[in-house]
């Protein structure tokens, strides 16, 4: 009796360790289910520069209005959706909000120009200085604080 008692608290015993492992391994899991890489998220907004002198040259319209809007790109959706439950909470998310929309906003008008054949305008609007300039190397600066705070 001894023998079946003390084998069953051990085998208890166990399941509880494997349920302690499974919980934290699903803490874990949520914590790396953060699919956003941020810095590749940098890299590709300050790709838009290149896109739009690429529409430049070749004299390509563009969709200025979904250029404009923040919550159309990967981070934009990632920002508005998972982020905001996840890191809500923290300065750096609001500064990543605010930032990448400004960014949105100034694209949005350098596309419009472009859509226009204001080429020369276009061009213009991303030289260093600009709005333009400004807020493409604040967006960046912000996301990079974001992933620093929320520990990404």
């Amino acid at each position: 009796m001894v023998k079946v008692v003390a084998s069953l608290q051990i085998r208890l015993l166990f399941t509880i360790q494997v349920m302690v492992l499974i919980s934290y391994k699903t803490i874990i899991n949520f914590q790396e289910g953060v699919t956003m890489d941020l810095t590749s998220a940098v890299g590709k907004h300050a790709e838009w520069k290149t896109k739009f002198r690429s529409a430049i040259t070749k004299k390509e319209q563009m969709d200025s209005v979904a250029i404009a809007k923040d919550n159309c790109c990967e981070l934009g959706k990632w920002l508005h959706g998972e982020a905001k439950a996840q890191f809500g909470r923290l300065s750096s998310y609001t500064e990543c909000l605010q930032k990448h929309a400004s960014f949105h906003t100034e694209a949005g008008k350098v596309a419009a120009a472009i859509n226009s054949k204001k080429y020369s305008e276009a061009e213009a609007m991303l030289d260093g200085g600009t709005s333009y300039a400004k807020i493409s190397s604040a967006v960046g600066v912000a996301i990079m604080h974001l992933k620093k705070e929320a520990g990404l």
